[in-house]
């Protein structure tokens, strides 16, 4: 008997040797980053740019600080609590980490458990002219009692399960990726609507300074018309500028409630329940450390998604191919089985079976060629993406380098171009009390100079907004090194998703 069970033994333990022997191969191409043929050296834009401090995008990831406002400080803590996009992503972060583990779970053996119970009676054999009586007492009644364990275990030889753990892994370094990118751009979008509603709120009391100017003019032409120095048509024309600025100003409050009810959306809110009071506006536009082209590719999320993207089609290219090739599974079983319950585990009643299967699929009709090409066309169609993403990148940076180059020089300019409409409404509104000029030139030159201001405004709207664009633009102090590790990351998920349901169940 043992003889016997070690000749069965012998091809089982053949087969572990050689898909041990086999372990290290995998089949499909090796994944290398692509290569961008012209990447450059520097960023055009930047030559001669004024450096910042490194703290300013510094390793923490807090470049929303260097503004130096304490309320879009607490605003941005907030986007990481309730914001329901970013919520979204890390659903589907945890979701690409569950995939991994469903792939690696394929380097195990399966074990399964069955036991039945079943009563039966087997045809009778007796000639069909039989009497109904011999019919009826034809054939045996058996009874079966059986339990068993089976456990199976595909030899990953050519590599499958070890490609297909490489893609998931890939995919849910990239899920992280996009958790950044969501993350940096709710961010930016929040920074760029605080810093707007700012300045409306600037915007605002220039109007309401504006107003009461024009009230004193419109008075002044009343007081002179009474005197019968004016004609009555300079008291319509201060009116009719008083009521249009009087309208700017009530314009202005739809915007900045627009402005308002976003930043509610942002920090998952509803805009009944959400207000921020008028305040002055307190942050400068700070200067950016621009870095190198090159740190693009480690410090944008979208970037690095975008690379581990391909590398994950990269590895299903390997999936693939390893479809050509045999299978090799070991398979075992053992139980009881009897036709007597008081006997089902006694020892007469066991059973076991032990053996290896090769199995190759000879025909399919060109099915595995297609999932090859798929596969392939689909590595293609990423490292294009990639190449794409790392474009954009670079053009983001340029744009916003430039922006900011541009606006502050034309800050300079319209600051000048501002000294001078201030001081013409003076020396009108002078001249016009002395009579030497007509109202309209008072009308021009306050109109002069509010549209001065507004400009004025305008360019620090885009100079900020330019600010944030480039922190975002340059990964916003994001490093990738982040991926390597995707435990902290998601223990971060976790914790926070037990939190949202923590906060439902309490509402």
């Amino acid at each position: 008997m043992k003889q016997q069970q070690a000749l069965m033994l012998k091809p089982l333990l053949a087969a572990l040797m050689a898909s041990f022997a086999l372990a290290a191969c995998s089949v499909g191409p090796d994944y290398a980053r692509p290569q961008m043929e012209e990447a450059p050296a520097v960023f055009k834009e930047g030559q001669n740019w004024k450096p910042a401090q490194p703290r300013d995008l510094g390793a923490d990831g807090k470049w929303w600080e260097m503004f130096g406002d304490p309320q879009l400080n607490a605003l941005v803590a907030q986007v990481d609590i309730s914001n329901q996009n970013l919520a979204l992503a890390e659903a589907n972060f945890r979701s690409a980490l569950a995939l991994v583990q469903s792939s690696r779970s394929a380097y195990s053996p399966t074990l399964d458990a069955s036991a039945s119970a079943s009563r039966g009676r087997s045809g009778s054999s007796g000639s069909s002219s039989s009497s109904s009586s011999s019919s009826s007492s034809g054939g045996s009644v058996r009874n079966s009692y059986s339990f068993a364990l089976n456990a199976s275990w595909e030899a990953d030889i050519w590599g499958k399960v070890r490609r297909d753990v490489e893609a998931s892994q890939a995919s849910a370094q990239a899920s992280a990726a996009d958790l950044a990118g969501a993350r940096l751009s709710a961010q930016a979008q929040l920074a760029q609507n605080y810093l707007q509603l700012r300045v409306l709120d600037a915007q605002q009391q220039l109007l309401e300074d504006t107003v009461q100017a024009y009230q004193r003019s419109y008075q002044l032409t009343q007081n002179q018309y009474a005197a019968g120095m004016v004609a009555k048509a300079d008291v319509i024309q201060a009116q009719t500028q008083l009521k249009s600025a009087q309208a700017s100003a009530l314009d202005n409050g739809v915007t900045r409630a627009q402005v308002e009810h976003a930043i509610a959306l942002l920090v998952g809110k509803t805009p009944s329940t959400f207000m921020l009071p008028k305040a002055p506006l307190a942050a400068a536009a700070p200067p950016i450390p621009q870095g190198v082209p090159s740190m693009l590719l480690e410090r944008r999320p979208d970037v690095a998604a975008a690379e581990r993207r391909v590398a994950s089609a990269n590895a299903k290219i390997g999936v693939a191919k390893a479809a050509y090739f045999p299978s090799l599974t070991l398979s075992a079983s053992g139980g009881y089985q009897s036709s007597t319950f008081a006997d089902w585990f006694s020892l007469p009643g066991r059973v076991w079976s032990l053996g290896p299967q090769l199995a190759q699929n000879i025909f399919d009709g060109g099915a595995r060629r297609a999932a090859t090409a798929q596969a392939i066309a689909s590595y293609d169609g990423t490292v294009a993406e990639y190449k794409q993403a790392v474009l954009t990148a670079f053009q983001e940076v340029e744009d916003n380098l430039a922006a900011l180059r541009i606006l502050e020089q034309e800050a300079d300019v319209q600051n000048e171009a501002l000294q001078s409409a201030r001081q013409a409404v003076t020396l009108v509104t002078n001249q016009y009390k002395a009579g030497t000029v007509s109202y309209v030139n008072v009308i021009t030159a306050q109109a002069t100079a509010l549209s001065a201001e507004r400009t004025s405004l305008d360019i620090l709207n885009r100079r900020m907004a330019a600010s944030v664009l480039l922190a975002k633009a340059l990964g916003g102090g994001w490093d990738s090194n982040s991926l390597a590790d995707l435990a902290p990351l998601a223990e971060q998920s976790e914790s926070k998703a037990k939190g949202l349901k923590d906060n439902a169940a309490l509402r």
